[in-house]
């Protein structure tokens, strides 16, 4: 597999089932890249979706976990989402609609590395402390294995 990106230390909050599931996005934009590069646009289609899906779910979990810990920029966070929600997609009606595949996943893959990166460096490294500090990596174990199915099915849990 052609990786265009690797996790490393400083993308970690430290909580476990966020950071797999920022690690599981960096694979989906290394799914993406390997696609676009063969030119498969049937594998393209299929990141694209899977991609699309995963990160609104990811979005609505950490959101419940700052719902939870009562972290105090919530609100500004969850609009930061929906903003970056709306943008990605628009990259599947694009495609949906018979736009170059290629250039669909370029730009969709460029747009989600900057994106990923910032967001996880500076917004979600904020509630981190907060997120940690008020459930405990305990309670952060059981609110993982608390979730719907459709939800475990995503992200895990024990």
């Amino acid at each position: 597999m052609t990786r265009l990106l690797s996790w490393t230390p400083d993308l970690s909050l430290g909580i476990d089932i966020i950071d797999a599931q920022h690690q599981r996005i960096v694979e989906y934009i290394n799914l993406l890249h390997e696609a676009r590069i063969r030119g498969d646009k049937d594998a393209i289609a299929r990141v694209i979706e899977e991609l699309v899906d995963y990160a609104l779910s990811h979005f609505s979990f950490e959101e419940a976990l700052m719902e939870q810990a009562h972290y105090p920029f919530l609100e500004p966070h969850k609009r930061v989402h929906e903003a970056f929600a709306r943008r990605i997609s628009e990259y599947r009606q694009r495609f949906k609609l018979g736009e170059d595949a290629a250039l669909v996943a370029a730009d969709l893959q460029n747009t989600l590395v900057v994106w990923l990166m910032n967001h996880i460096k500076r917004e979600d490294m904020d509630y981190g402390p907060a997120v940690r500090a008020s459930l405990g990596e305990t309670r952060l174990t059981q609110t993982a294995a608390t979730k719907p199915g459709w939800l475990r099915r995503f992200f895990g849990g024990n």
